[in-house]
């Protein structure tokens, strides 16, 4: 029976270092008047529980003095993230990190799915311009499940999919790995060699039961041919 493979979307398919992490950046900035570097976002990510960057931004600029609502953050965010009239969003500079043929190379003996936090339509916006020849199934989004991770309801909901097939999750922050260990699915941490706090967040992977932690997600295939 083919094992399925379980993705997250940002960190493990897709750099959002000039996306995701640089609109959280701004939207602190816009409020608080404070330039963060990207390294307080990551240790703010291996605290766990910071998987909603909205949430995640209101609680930097809290920290840094100034309350904010959640509603103005969001709206600033997503204005800076999906841009606007005359202002292109900065969605615009993700980059996919799978290597040509990787997908059609796994798919000889694994399908694949996706459990994001991210809300459904960015999601496909990135999907769409980046993997229209991989089929994801099932995608699995922040608005499907009660609660999101670390909790294990996204992973519960595929697995109940899955016809007893075995399933494999592939993350990037801790929050990912307790919500994989939670589930009782096996997890392969990713640790980008440009991770501020790379070798903090291999302590956590490990820390966490992970079956292996990759530089990215091009390494999975010698990760499975030595198994």
């Amino acid at each position: 029976m083919r094992e399925l493979i379980v993705f997250d979307m940002d960190g493990v398919l897709v750099d959002v270092t000039d996306s995701y992490r640089e609109t959280i950046r701004r939207t602190v900035e816009h409020f608080t008047g404070r330039r963060i570097a990207p390294a307080l976002i990551q240790d703010y990510k291996n605290a766990g529980g910071w998987n909603n960057d909205w949430a995640l931004s209101q609680k930097i600029a809290a920290d840094l003095g100034v309350e904010v609502g959640y509603d103005a953050i969001v709206d600033r965010f997503q204005r800076l993230f999906l841009g606007e009239p005359g202002a292109p969003g900065l969605i615009e500079r993700e980059r996919w990190i799978a290597a040509p043929g990787l997908f059609e190379r796994l798919a000889a003996r694994f399908d694949v799915a996706i459990f994001t936090g991210r809300p459904r339509e960015e999601a496909w916006l990135t999907l769409r311009r980046f993997a229209r020849g991989v089929v994801f199934d099932p995608v699995v989004c922040d608005g499907d499940v009660a609660c999101g991770k670390p909790a294990p309801d996204g992973l519960l909901k595929i697995a109940q999919g899955a016809s007893g097939r075995a399933l494999w999750y592939v993350g990037d922050t801790v929050d990912d790995a307790r919500c994989a260990r939670a589930a009782g699915v096996p997890f392969i941490g990713v640790a980008s060699p440009h991770n501020a706090r790379r070798e903090e967040a291999i302590g956590l992977f490990q820390a966490e039961g992970a079956e292996a932690v990759l530089a990215d997600i091009n390494e999975l295939e010698n990760f499975f041919a030595n198994r």
